[in-house]
């Protein structure tokens, strides 16, 4: 797909722009810290993220998108061995994706140096739409290396990637977003995509708590699974968002990206 660079850019960019107004306007939780420096901190990764992402593009120049041209080109995968409607395959290849990512997601807390990794998300003391962007650059980049293995097993149509991309980074900014949904809403969107207030016990600093709710686009593969807790167990104003041993390090750009290596 030409332009698909800049067709994603300006989605986030829009979302981004209309989940933070929306934040100002009807926050869910008072803020523990101050946005100024949370946000420097949390852009900042997404641009190192980004760098590293790019740096992979010179040594793996085939990213996710770029994989699926190439696993059509060369027959390799699922999808380029069958003659399905390309609606059925795209709606798998979202299906699956997620899936993948759900699984991928839940992984990261299980096994003890990939959670080192993943703490950097975790320690944000405060859960709004940046937080959806703040991942330590080594996790993006392996998340990205499993991507590009699922594309050349399951040889999706490139645009099928893409709205994945599109889709993922979509209800990502939305679940994390400080934004208070009426309950009646929220229950019925729930159903089917994970809401702020689903994800938000996911950032409890309870373990059984952020043990739970790993979906980040649909909800339904926490309750298939037996993951799915529907509320905090202090309720969302009283709970404590973050880690339990943190402070106010976590809003320190060089203390965040150099977290993973030391153990807490």
């Amino acid at each position: 797909m030409e332009n698909e660079a800049l067709i994603r850019l300006g989605v986030f960019l829009t979302l981004f722009v209309i989940f933070a107004s929306t934040e100002a306007l009807m926050p869910r939780r008072v803020r523990s810290e101050t946005r100024k420096r949370r946000w420097f901190t949390n852009w900042s990764i997404i641009i190192i993220d980004t760098l590293a992402l790019r740096l992979m593009a010179i040594a793996l120049p085939l990213l996710a998108v770029g994989a699926a041209y190439d696993a059509e080109r060369l027959g390799w995968g699922l999808f380029n061995q069958v003659d399905w409607p390309s609606w059925l395959e795209i709606l798998l290849t979202i299906l699956l994706l997620d899936f993948a990512i759900w699984l991928q997601h839940l992984i990261t807390h299980k096994i003890p140096i990939l959670w080192r990794l993943h703490r950097v998300h975790h320690a944000d003391r405060d859960i709004d739409v940046t937080t959806a962007i703040r991942f330590h650059p080594v996790e993006i980049a392996l998340s990205m290396l499993l991507k590009i293995g699922l594309v050349y097993l399951l040889g999706p149509a490139g645009v099928a990637v893409i709205l994945f991309e599109i889709i993922l980074n979509s209800t990502a900014m939305f679940n994390h977003a400080n934004i208070k949904l009426p309950l009646a809403l929220d229950s019925i969107v729930r159903l089917v995509l994970v809401t702020p207030d689903m994800h938000r016990v996911h950032h409890s600093d309870l373990r059984s708590e952020h043990d739970s709710n790993y979906g980040f686009s649909l909800s339904i593969w926490d309750r298939m699974f037996g993951t799915y807790i529907a509320q905090p167990k202090k309720g969302h104003d009283d709970m404590t968002i973050g880690l339990q041993w943190q402070d106010d390090r976590p809003s320190n750009l060089a203390w965040i990206l150099a977290l993973p290596f030391f153990k807490k």
